[in-house]
């Protein structure tokens, strides 16, 4: 191939839409690859080389280098481009702090720095999440997780107040909260109030005073009373202060979602594609209010499959300047606590209007999808329609018809669901993308918020067909919306960290199984086929989901690498997502403005953070809780654990009958003094030689719940294990006891992890 002249400036070329979003994605893969750790001063050619571009981009390739030097942001110095010096090593930006204490800066100026800049745990000093600061960048340090910094200027703050709980009264009357957003080592006065005479554990909402700084006490004082922590009914109005989530609906706003009525009307049917005697369904959770998703299915005599997905038609509804589409916007999306939803939406849409609740007629989009035998979509069309659901299904339900210990007339539809949704996993396999499967704990609790049993929810065959039918919807908008050229918010999951992933080939090499310190996909499959038929496989399927990368929204597509796809969004939720929404308006010939598709990406990715934080935490304390309850009436009662992690002070383990995390010092594990193996994961004894290592079961004893700082403490019961030696000589870990098999679970992750019927990638 003829190489370019250099500096030559490319002829401006007039391009589709379909060209000038391929035009912003090289774009953009161009600046996050030369600020990365591994670029250096190149040549055009090189550069098109090393990113794997196909010949045919190299024109514009070209054009956008020529654009990066008139923006300053690169040098061409004999034929080869460079990044330009910068001025400073300071950024501003908005902090986002994740909840173990390490946050990340979003910077202002993304074409200086499109990453994201990682701010270790110590180096965050008194910034909480949201604030904006300037950060000085660690030119000496650049990790995985991108360029690293320290916070040097708090800007200004994201919030006037906090929502804290007294944890205790000094005898010099000082009272002390516990304030989480600041962590357990900041140190919070709340003044005396006049108003209410402040006891340990009343839960409340301070106004800031004096932020303070890691070495000087944070100032504030009483704004108003949440109620105390032994009254389990306001666990969800705490955590709806304490994260600034919005709960109430204007009335103005109640009275535009009234104004659409209640019923569909007659006329909006005759515009409309006619499927109410198609049979369709929908399968839920048990606690579902909100029916996004309803399905329909049928197979010819040439063995051919004809899927529809019908979606509700929130953005009928839900139009672009309206009260309900901003607030709508400023949510993002519903958050799940146990028992209770905070909705996007008011619920006279949520619950009725959009819902595709049975035997009433409901406004859809439907996702039209034909396939071979083989599973192969041959395929497709998108309509506008309206459906009557014939039957709302709970998951429960759907699995006692499919196990024949329920009769249904619909019995035949699920079986077809479950034959496509095996071919639709078989090609998943194929394409690189893992599937777990694994059981979740739910927190079951009454009326008023009291928690009194925890349930397992097995993702079971019912729950798979559904999210089948949803991953092939979502894929199918996501690649006709970029054939035609449009913008789109892309639900993206990029590659792991390799520095994670040699952490994980660490540990499953303690295991007894073999991985490489950079492994693909196929490799990770082969993997899991083994280890998930032994009793470790559940465990190291959570920690190698810990170790990806969170998805998040982009206008900008670099694929979901967990699903193996290269064209994906969010689509079949728009009742409690409103990205969702976003792309069926976009289906339908709204505005693909990039700019304003990008903050809407930005957004809805940090609402989603937000709302999984609250949900996590009210989980959390409702197991704390019920933990409790039982400590109370059976100090004595013991509980059997997983070794989790071994780390050199002590090892950390998972609760089984709660998915609760604990932890162990080393000064509490025996009278032998311990040495830590990290080729082995393993804790030994130096004496005896017994000791801990990753995946072992232990039985422990709870010592103390402390419900205002989410802590538990705990006794080990059982003793250290003696390694084994096998016919070769070499030491071997009795592998672990047997313990209702699959119970193991999703561990710390189950916290955090939205009901079933949320399970989307």
């Amino acid at each position: 191939m003829t190489k370019k002249t250099k500096n030559t400036k490319p002829k401006k070329i007039e391009r589709t839409p379909k060209e000038e979003k391929l035009f912003q994605n090289l774009l953009a893969g161009i600046k996050q690859y030369i600020h990365g750790k591994g670029f250096v001063p190149m040549t055009e050619h090189d550069l098109s080389i090393s990113l794997g571009f196909p010949e045919q981009h190299f024109p514009l390739i070209s054009e956008i280098l020529h654009l990066l030097v008139k923006e300053k942001l690169l040098t061409c110095k004999v034929g080869r481009y460079e990044l330009n010096a910068k001025k400073d090593d300071v950024v501003s930006g908005t902090l986002r702090v994740h909840s173990k204490g390490f946050a990340f800066l979003q910077p202002d100026d993304p074409v200086t720095y499109p990453q994201d800049v990682f701010i270790p745990k110590h180096f965050v000093h008194n910034a909480v999440d949201g604030d904006k600061v300037e950060v000085e960048i660690n030119k000496a340090v650049f990790s995985e997780k991108g360029p690293e910094g320290r916070v040097v200027a708090i800007l200004s703050r994201s919030r006037t107040h906090m929502a804290g709980t007294i944890s205790f009264v000094e005898p010099d009357g000082d009272i002390v909260a516990y304030v989480p957003l600041l962590g357990v080592s900041q140190r919070v006065i709340v003044q005396p109030s006049a108003e209410k005479d402040l006891v340990v554990g009343d839960r409340i909402v301070m106004e800031v005073i004096d932020w303070g700084s890691k070495q000087t006490e944070t100032f504030c004082k009483f704004s108003h009373y949440l109620g105390h922590i032994s009254d389990p009914s306001c666990d969800v109005k705490a955590a709806i202060e304490e994260y600034e989530l919005r709960s109430d609906f204007s009335h103005a706003m109640i009275e535009e979602a009234k104004k659409i009525g209640t019923r569909v009307s007659t006329k909006e049917i005759l515009t409309r594609e006619d499927l109410r005697d198609l049979e369709s369904f929908t399968i839920d959770p048990d606690t579902a209010k909100d029916y996004d998703d309803a399905l329909s299915i049928s197979k010819d005599k040439k063995g051919r499959y004809h899927l529809a997905v019908h979606i509700a038609d929130v953005s009928h509804y839900v139009q672009p300047g309206t009260k309900l589409d901003a607030e709508a916007m400023e949510r993002c999306n519903s958050t799940y606590f146990p028992n209770f939803c905070l909705p996007m939406l008011p619920s006279v849409l949520s619950d009725n209007l959009c819902s595709l609740k049975p035997k009433v007629n409901r406004l859809t989009v439907t996702i039209f999808m034909d396939f071979d035998a083989d599973g192969t979509m041959s395929k497709y069309r998108i309509a506008r329609t309206v459906i009557n659901s014939a039957k709302r299904f709970t998951y429960r339900e759907a699995k006692a018809v499919l196990d024949n210990k329920k009769k249904s007339i619909h019995r035949p539809s699920l079986e077809l669901l479950v034959e496509l949704c095996g071919l639709l996993k078989k090609k998943r396999y194929e394409r690189g993308s893992i599937e777990f499967c694994l059981p979740e704990l739910v927190v079951i609790v009454d009326e008023n918020g009291v928690p009194y049993k925890t349930d397992y929810v097995e993702y079971d065959v019912t729950h798979q067909l559904v999210e089948e039918c949803m991953l092939k919807a979502n894929e199918t908008v996501a690649t006709h919306l970029s054939d035609l050229g449009k913008n789109l918010t892309y639900r993206i999951h990029d590659t792991p960290a390799k520095e994670n992933m040699k952490d994980f080939s660490l540990l499953v090499g303690a295991f007894g199984f073999h991985l490489s310190q950079d492994p693909q996909p196929p490799e990770i499959q082969k993997l899991f086929d083994e280890a998930l038929n032994s009793p470790y496989g559940p465990y190291l399927a959570t920690s190698y989901i810990r170790r990806m990368r969170l998805a998040s929204y982009s206008p900008d597509n670099i694929g979901h690498y967990g699903l193996g796809l290269t064209h994906y969004c969010h689509f079949t939720s728009p009742i409690r997502r409103y990205v969702d929404l976003v792309a069926h308006r976009l289906l339908f010939g709204e505005s693909d403005n990039r700019e304003q598709l990008a903050l809407i990406a930005t957004k809805c990715s940090e609402k989603e953070r937000i709302s999984a934080k609250a949900e996590s935490q009210v989980v959390l304390l409702k197991k704390l809780r019920l933990l409790n309850q039982i400590f109370t009436n059976e100090p004595l009662k013991q509980f059997e654990a997983v070794v989790t992690r071994i780390k050199p002070f002590g090892i950390y383990f998972e609760v089984i009958d709660f998915m609760l995390e604990g932890f162990l010092h080393i000064s509490e594990l025996g009278d032998d003094y311990y040495i830590f193996e990290e080729s082995e994961m393993r804790l030994r004894g130096r004496r005896t030689g017994a000791g801990f290592t990753a995946g072992e079961r232990i039985t422990v004893m709870p010592k103390k719940i402390n419900l205002i700082l989410l802590d538990s403490a705990w006794n080990i019961v059982s003793e250290p294990r003696r390694p084994l030696r096998t016919s070769a000589g070499k030491k071997h870990q009795r592998p672990p006891s047997k313990h209702r098999g699959s119970k193991q679970g999703k561990a710390k992750s189950s916290s955090r992890k939205m009901p079933p019927k949320r399970r989307t990638r």
